[in-house]
């Protein structure tokens, strides 16, 4: 008998309890995307491509198809884990509707996001000059997203590849993150350690990209860095700026140590709304969030926590973060490579 609050660990491979996705048809597909038309394409990441589909009853869905490789088709684990993945339910977490199979295609179907992804809007085609409360907004839901996934559903799901394009926004600019669960569908997942990396650089903490050292703290580093990045508006990674400037932590570990932090915010975003205190306070979270020893970095639990508190928060004093190394644009190991089979994205977006 389960004591009371103790949390219930279920088996995904058996657990009979979850409803599977909802399944569509292939050539209902085809033609909502009229046959996958670049000009419904949203977008493509290391999972594969992303088009908007428009279905018979006139429900807007985005469809995407899996380029996973083979070795994942063939095993039942695809079946389970899509079924686990169709059950997570959260407002900060795009909702995946259902999913088709047809041959080796793999299609999942998700719902779709009007006001496209947080790296459109921050310094894309798309750029807008959010205010300081959408930015807070977009932050806190991403972080709220992340604790569900971490402690609040029945599996843990590390993500593995938070970034600014992996963060949907909806008619409300609200977030909600994308993509979640999909690397458990790769191959060599059992562990903790995983030879094969899916992160995207300048996100990925160092251990994870370096040594394939994978826990709920490398989401918290990638989450850091996307706080940074909606503070500032600017990439990650970004070679059209002065040298000073072209890599995101370098430039606000810099300004943090001069103590001219708060240069770091968008210019044009001091408007109704900003305060200074609570700006210092989301860029003091998100350096503890980058810290190089995992151990330093908070829970995405305690960031949530940290977030909707009201009082004065009692930041230790951060240590220099895992810093891109840009000559190597491998946090200083020259080996990257040869430590991780790359799957993700590895260009700087």
């Amino acid at each position: 008998m389960m004591q009371k609050g103790q949390k219930k660990v279920v088996d995904i491979q058996g657990a009979s309890e979850l409803r599977g996705p909802e399944d569509f048809d292939f050539k209902a597909l085809k033609k909502a995307t009229n046959n996958f038309d670049k000009a419904n394409k949203l977008g493509e990441g290391g999972f594969g491509e992303v088009f908007k589909g428009t279905l018979k009853t006139g429900k807007v869905v985005a469809v995407k198809k899996l380029t996973l490789g083979r070795s994942a088709f063939a095993t039942s684990e695809f079946e389970s884990e899509v079924k686990l993945i169709s059950n997570v339910h959260h407002r900060n977490l795009v909702r995946l509707r259902g999913c088709c199979r047809q041959g080796q295609e793999r299609l999942l179907i998700y719902e779709y996001m009007p006001n496209s992804s947080l790296d459109r809007i921050l310094y894309g085609k798309n750029k807008k000059l959010l205010s300081w409360k959408e930015r807070f907004n977009i932050i806190l839901g991403t972080a709220r997203g992340l604790a569900y996934l971490h402690e609040e559903f029945h599996v843990c799901i590390i993500h593995r590849d938070i970034k600014s394009s992996n963060i949907l926004l909806d008619d409300n600019f609200q977030a909600k993150i994308a993509d979640f669960g999909l690397a458990r569908l790769l191959p060599n997942d059992k562990s903790h350690i995983s030879t094969r990396f899916a992160g995207t650089l300048g996100y990925a903490a160092p251990e994870y990209a370096t040594r394939g050292k994978l826990t709920e703290k490398v989401d918290t580093f990638s989450f850091g860095v996307v706080v940074l990045e909606i503070v500032s508006g600017r990439k990650c990674i970004d070679l059209k700026q002065p040298p000073h400037m072209q890599y995101l932590l370098q430039w606000v570990w810099s300004l943090y140590e001069d103590n001219k932090v708060l240069e770091v915010v968008e210019s044009g975003n001091q408007m109704e709304g900003y305060s200074e205190e609570e700006v210092m306070r989301v860029i003091n979270l998100a350096l503890q969030c980058i810290q190089a020893s995992v151990s330093h970095r908070p829970s995405m639990s305690e960031v949530v926590t940290i977030l909707f508190s009201n009082d004065e928060i009692d930041f230790q004093k951060p240590l220099q973060p895992a810093l891109v190394d840009g000559e190597s644009l491998a946090y200083g190991t020259p080996s990257y490579q040869s430590n991780a089979t790359i799957t993700g994205t590895l260009s700087a977006r």
